[in-house]
């Protein structure tokens, strides 16, 4: 018999310590539930064919587009639609929750940036 259990953030989040290389929690359907921590600037970059939900756990963090900006605190989120250009920056640690289909590369179409991370990695 399988035995269910809560999925607890914070306890996932202190798994690990370095940043914009999401981790992996949970599936739902074609989607991956990913908890990262992030700190500093991001790539400019775009996901040509999905979605990209951000959710603030912790921390803030601004979204850059080439036409403006969100600022998110804790509890609030974005969904960055498909093709759309954009850079997340956190002046200070910022732990967030990503919704996006499996296999996506965090860094999209600049899949050979430095910050490229290593894709399906669990915990």
């Amino acid at each position: 018999m399988k035995h269910h259990r809560a999925i607890n953030f914070a306890e996932k989040l202190d798994q690990f310590d370095d940043h914009w290389a999401p981790r992996v929690i949970t599936e739902l359907n074609e989607n991956q539930f990913k908890l990262v921590k992030v700190k500093g600037e991001f790539v400019w970059h775009r996901h040509d064919d999905t979605d990209e939900a951000f959710v603030v756990l912790e921390g803030n963090l601004r979204i850059e587009y080439e036409d403006g900006a969100v600022e998110l605190g804790p509890g609030e989120m974005v969904v960055v639609p498909k093709g759309v250009i954009h850079k997340p920056v956190a002046k200070s640690e910022c732990k967030l929750l990503l919704i996006e289909p499996k296999g996506v590369v965090n860094t999209g179409d600049q899949d050979s940036s430095a910050k490229t991370a290593k894709n399906d990695v669990w915990i």
